[in-house]
């Protein structure tokens, strides 16, 4: 999923500063599951800009807040919902990912389309109130030859030749509340009884799949029309 979290209230409201009518956007799906754009989120944040507005004295008949909630921003057929209430408004602030945030300035072209939260990673749930970084998209993937643990997005220094010098007792030499992702990718590897497996020759990781050639595409030729 995609981690992000909410801008502080102040720098939003420095966003909006001049607009008359702003409609808040919540997305159903990876925000709200990281509890940072949802249906939920985005009422909390409309409440939280008319308050600041009325202590103001900014509200009245024609200055407005309001707020709804797409199934997926990243969507056209989400997006086309809501056509309307991003007509009524000045501005709209997007509680949905960088990709949420930039479809829906695809989308609705001639209105302002701000981001009122920070696309922080992929990764997951560990506990309540808890996400990690777990993947980072690079294009190539390793997982099938580090026991599923990805060493770039888990290695401080995203290396792919074992550890570094620093690790000491499993712990990374940034802090020792991070773990050391190859000592974690060896005892799996131990686990699996496939150690042999880490001392294979390979190629050098192929980088052009990353972000070297431009923005990525992925294309279906069987699916296109």
């Amino acid at each position: 999923m995609i981690v992000a979290e909410q801008k502080p209230v102040a720098e939003i409201l420095r966003m909006i500063e001049g607009y008359r009518k702003i409609l808040v956007v919540g997305c159903g799906t990876c925000v709200t599951v990281c509890m940072a754009g949802g249906e939920k989120e985005a009422g909390i944040l409309a409440s939280l800009i008319r308050m600041a507005w009325a202590r103001e004295g900014r509200l009245g008949p024609l200055i407005d807040v309001s707020e709804t909630t797409v199934e997926r921003q990243c969507e056209w057929e989400f997006l086309q919902e809501i056509s309307e209430k991003v007509a009524a408004s000045d501005a709209v602030l997007s509680m949905g990912c960088g990709a949420g945030v930039q479809a829906m300035a695809r989308m609705f072209e001639g209105k302002v389309i701000l981001p009122a939260l920070n696309t922080k990673f992929i990764g997951m749930p560990e506990r309540q109130g808890l996400w990690t970084e777990l993947c980072a998209g690079c294009g190539d993937c390793v997982l099938d030859r580090t026991g599923g643990i990805c060493p770039i997005a888990r290695c401080s220094k995203s290396l792919l030749n074992g550890p570094c010098g620093g690790s000491q007792n499993g712990k990374c030499e940034v802090s020792k509340d991070i773990d050391c992702a190859w000592q974690l990718i060896f005892d799996r590897m131990k686990s699996l009884g496939r150690l042999e497996a880490l001392g294979a020759m390979l190629p050098p990781k192929d980088w052009s799949k990353n972000r070297d050639g431009g923005p990525r595409k992925v294309v279906r030729e069987d699916m296109l029309l």
